[in-house]
């Protein structure tokens, strides 16, 4: 078996961009549609808090193993027992704590969303104040630039393929992308001010909004 550090695709590809945009004072971190944990489980190594959450009951139960198997494979040192909290639920509805969380995540995940800016609104007010929403997002090109990139993530998938291979999360995949990039991009500036927005290769895109301290 593979060990989570060794693993790669589209999602675990920007992992090192969400890392990044956690504050290094973090103390709390929500991953949000969390999956097989493998992000959730990275964070821990950083931030004492973590909570993973997903609405598939199986997903869980594979996260939390995933998760065992990093305490084996790295050592207790790189993520401390019990530093991973795991909900079943759904991110819209289930009764979590607001304005706690220093770092809110969520990878491949809002698309999901019934409605966009009611998921957008309901993150940024989990997020701590001063804290950071981190987004990896999937949508549907419409412009030059997004075909542009779309051509380059076909030669940086076919690269990283060939080079490291391709794993398959087991979480389920549902490849129907109700907004444009430019949609989305117009929803997050409606719903969070002053937000980041990046354009990705390997078809996704990246938004960081940090709420004020205020």
């Amino acid at each position: 078996m593979r060990r989570n550090r060794d693993r790669w695709n589209h999602n675990i590809h920007y992992y090192d961009l969400v890392a990044d945009a956690v504050p290094s004072s973090a103390r709390t971190a929500l991953d949000v549609g969390t999956g097989d944990g493998l992000l959730a489980t990275r964070l821990a190594r950083t931030v004492p808090e973590v909570t993973g959450i997903d609405s598939d009951a199986a997903v869980i139960e594979r996260a939390r193993r995933s998760a065992a198997d990093a305490l084996t494979t790295t050592g207790a040192s790189a993520v401390s027992s019990g530093a991973v909290s795991w909900i079943v639920g759904d991110i819209l509805t289930h009764d979590l704590p607001e304005a706690h969380y220093d770092a809110v995540v969520a990878v491949a995940t809002v698309h999901h969303f019934p409605d966009l800016a009611v998921g957008l609104r309901r993150l940024a007010a989990l997020t701590a104040p001063g804290g950071t929403l981190v987004l990896i997002g999937l949508a549907r090109s419409s412009t030059l630039h997004d075909r542009v990139l779309d051509a380059a993530g076909v030669v940086e998938h076919q690269v990283y393929s060939r080079t490291r291979g391709f794993w398959q999360h087991s979480a389920p995949v549902q490849m129907s992308l109700p907004h444009t990039y430019t949609e989305v991009r117009e929803i997050a500036a409606a719903e969070l001010p002053g937000a980041q927005w990046r354009r990705l290769p390997l078809w996704r895109y990246a938004l960081i909004w940090k709420r004020s301290r205020r």
